[in-house]
C-alpha cells in the first residue's frame, strides 16, 4: 500500500505517521435498505412535525459512557479516534452548483459521482469532492438530506436529515466504528453510523433515519441521463483542497486490510472484495461484484426476501480509491438496483449495447433505470437502495448476510 502522498495539516497533526495514509478523510449511502413502508421523500416533503421535540442531554462527542444515555448499539470501545477532531474533516453546509457544461470543466467521463434525484431535482456529488469532505448538508427537491460518503469502506448513502419530525444536519465525529465513518447530529451530538443511519450512542441512540437511492454512476452517465442536473460546485465548498487527488492511494485493493479495524473480518471473502449490499425487510444480500459484472453492461435478477429485484451493472467507472488521480483506477462499473416492474407489469431485462432491454416491450434503458427508447421511454424504475461497498464492512453491520460470488 502506498502512503498518500501530501495531506492537509490538521491530519498530519492529528495523527501518528504510521496512520497517515487514510485518515486523511474519514473520521466513505443507508444500509442499503429497501424503501421504507412510507415514502420518506413524501414524508420528508410534508414538512415537520409540529409536535416533534428532541431530548436533552449530554453530548456523545465528549462523553460516550453518560449514564443518561440509553444502552449503546455497539461497543463503545470499538468507536476509535480516526485522527482528525469533530469536523476536522469538515462538512460542505452550504452547497452551491454548477451546470453540467462548466463541470464537464473538470470532471473526467469515467470519474464516480453520487447521484441523487428527488422530484425532477437531480443532483451530482463529484467523489473527488466527497472524499475530502465526506458530508454534505443539503435540501433536493424540497427534501433536507444529508448526502455522506464513506472512502474507507467506499460507501456513498443519503439520508433525509430530520429526526422526529426535527430537522438538522449531520457532522463528522472523528471517530470510526468498524473503519466506518461516525456521523453526530448538530441537535443533541448523538453518534450515528454512517453505514446503516443509526444512532448508536447519545440521547437519540434507537433513532433511524429515512435512507433515500443515490448510487455511485459515471460522470458520463449522469450527465446523460440527466442533461438538466447540477453538480456540486468545487470551487465554492468554503475550504481548499486537492479536488481530484485520492488520498488513499493504493486502498481498494483486495490484498490490503481495512484500516482500524477493529475484530475479524468474515473470512467468507476477502475484506476489500466489492460487493453490492442490498437490504429488503431484514433478509440482506451482497454480490460480488464478479457476480454481477462483465462485458459493457449485465442485467442480474434475483428475489432478496419476497421482493424481486434488479441489478443493473455498466462498465465506465473507476474506483477513486486506487490511483493518485480519482478518475485514474481501473474500471468498476456503475451499479443501479431497482423494482423490475413499469405500469404495474413485471419486467424482463437483459444487456445489450451497454444499455438495458425489456423483453416485455422492448423498451431500452440506462443504467439509471429510465427508459430511453420504445413504448416505456421516460418511465423510471423504482429505485431501491442499495451500497457499493467493500465486504468487511457489509458483512459487519449485517453479519449472516447471504453472499453471492457466482452468477
Amino acid at each position: 500500500m502506498h502512503l498518500a502522498f501530501r495531506l492537509p495539516s490538521i491530519r498530519k497533526a492529528a495523527l501518528a505517521a504510521a496512520l497517515v495514509l487514510v485518515a486523511a478523510a474519514c473520521g466513505d449511502a443507508g444500509d442499503g435498505a429497501s424503501p421504507a413502508t412510507t415514502d420518506p421523500v413524501a414524508t420528508a416533503a410534508a414538512g415537520p412535525d409540529a409536535a416533534g421535540v428532541l431530548p436533552d442531554g449530554p453530548s456523545a462527542l465528549r462523553d460516550r459512557t453518560s449514564d443518561a444515555f440509553p444502552d449503546p448499539l455497539v461497543p463503545v470501545a470499538e468507536i476509535i479516534s480516526g485522527g482528525p477532531p469533530p469536523d476536522g474533516i469538515p462538512p460542505v453546509d452550504e452547497p452551491e452548483f454548477v451546470d453540467i457544461a462548466t463541470a464537464d470543466g473538470y470532471l473526467e467521463a469515467d470519474e464516480p459521482v453520487v447521484a441523487l434525484e428527488i422530484e425532477g431535482d437531480a443532483r451530482a456529488y463529484p467523489v473527488q469532492v466527497l472524499i475530502w469532505h465526506e458530508i454534505v448538508n443539503d435540501t433536493v427537491g424540497g427534501v433536507p438530506v444529508s448526502v455522506t460518503y464513506c472512502p474507507l469502506c467506499n460507501s456513498a448513502a443519503t439520508y433525509v436529515r430530520r429526526v422526529r419530525g426535527v430537522e438538522t444536519t449531520f457532522g463528522t465525529s472523528g471517530r470510526l466504528y468498524a473503519s466506518a465513518l461516525v456521523m453526530y447530529d448538530r441537535a443533541t451530538e448523538s453518534l450515528w453510523t454512517h453505514f446503516d443511519g443509526r444512532a448508536v450512542v447519545g440521547v437519540l441512540t434507537g433513532e433511524h433515519l429515512d435512507s433515500l437511492a443515490s448510487p455511485l454512476l459515471a460522470w458520463s452517465d449522469f450527465k446523460e441521463a440527466y442533461p438538466d442536473g447540477r453538480v456540486l460546485d468545487r470551487d465554492k465548498t468554503g475550504f481548499g483542497r486537492r479536488y481530484g487527488a485520492n488520498p488513499y492511494v493504493g486502498y481498494d485493493d483486495p490484498e490490503t486490510q481495512p484500516f482500524l479495524f477493529v475484530g475479524d473480518a468474515d473470512a467468507r471473502a476477502a475484506a476489500k472484495q466489492r460487493v453490492v449490499g442490498v437490504t429488503v425487510g431484514e433478509v440482506g444480500h451482497a454480490y460480488a461484484l464478479e457476480a454481477v459484472s462483465g462485458g459493457a453492461a449485465r442485467a442480474t435478477h434475483d428475489t432478496v426476501g419476497e421482493q424481486p429485484i434488479v441489478i443493473f451493472w455498466k462498465a465506465g467507472q473507476s474506483t477513486a480509491l486506487e490511483d493518485r488521480s480519482v478518475a485514474g483506477g481501473r474500471d468498476v462499473g456503475s451499479v443501479g438496483v431497482f423494482v423490475p416492474q413499469a405500469e404495474g407489469e413485471a419486467l424482463t431485462f437483459s444487456a445489450e449495447d451497454g444499455e438495458f432491454v425489456d423483453a416485455e416491450t422492448g423498451s431500452r434503458w440506462n443504467v439509471a433505470g429510465v427508459a430511453v427508447d420504445g413504448p416505456l421511454a421516460g418511465t423510471a424504475l423504482e429505485q431501491i437502495p442499495h451500497l457499493d461497498t467493500f465486504w468487511f464492512a457489509w458483512a459487519t453491520y449485517r453479519p449472516g448476510t447471504e453472499l453471492i460470488t457466482d452468477a
